[in-house]
């Protein structure tokens, strides 16, 4: 049975140490191997979520790309904006408690930009999603409860919603494995329609 992706006989290299992003790209038989990027994301950079995740992304990819001559890096970033602030990953408990109190009872939008880079010539797909997501209002009690026994010091926003911080979510508005760290919906699309335009 032919694969449902063509990958045109190129390697694929996921440039990620995400363990969430990986178990999502297996929910497709993707075959890949992992490098990851050296590449340090900047959130403090003057620009719009959608502009800032789509040059982390490729940034990641374009690091990985100078260790394959010739194979197709995915690089990918997500971060939340709740009030026009951007929240990465929490330096320490401290910093997560505050950002899961500025999520409590309130919308704030996930955003994933990712790219599929051709590293043989340059070119590349890239692509921006976009999730709505709304929290109930939080105790204080539920919030260190969450902290000391999930230790989300390595997620965006201080929060996995695939782990106990599903409770927190009242409302969601648009892809659910965007908020997870990759849109693979979207991804997948893409790559099946538009992958022959990097070739």
């Amino acid at each position: 049975m032919t694969a449902p992706l063509n990958w045109y006989g190129m390697p694929v290299v996921l440039a990620s140490q995400s363990p969430r992003r990986k178990e999502i790209l297996n929910m497709i038989g993707l075959k890949y191997e992992v490098c990851i990027s050296e590449y340090i994301e900047n959130n403090q950079i003057d620009a719009l979520p959608g502009t800032m995740v789509l040059r982390h992304a490729l940034h990641k990819a374009q690091t990985v790309a100078t260790h394959y001559p010739k194979a197709w890096i995915i690089g990918a970033d997500t971060i939340v904006v709740c009030n026009e602030v951007i929240l990465g990953k929490p330096n320490d408990d401290a910093e997560a408690i505050r950002m899961l109190e500025s999520l409590s009872g309130v919308e704030h939008r996930v955003f994933t930009g990712y790219c599929v880079l051709n590293s043989a010539n340059g070119r590349s797909l890239q692509n921006v999603v976009q999730t709505r997501v709304t929290f109930r209002k939080l105790s204080l009690s539920e919030i260190r409860y969450y902290i000391e026994n999930y230790h989300p010091l390595d997620k965006a926003g201080a929060y996995a919603i695939q782990d106990f911080s599903a409770i927190f979510v009242e409302k969601i508005d648009g892809c659910f494995y965007n908020v997870v760290g990759f849109p693979l919906p979207a991804f997948y699309e893409q790559v099946k329609n538009q992958l022959n335009t990097c070739l």
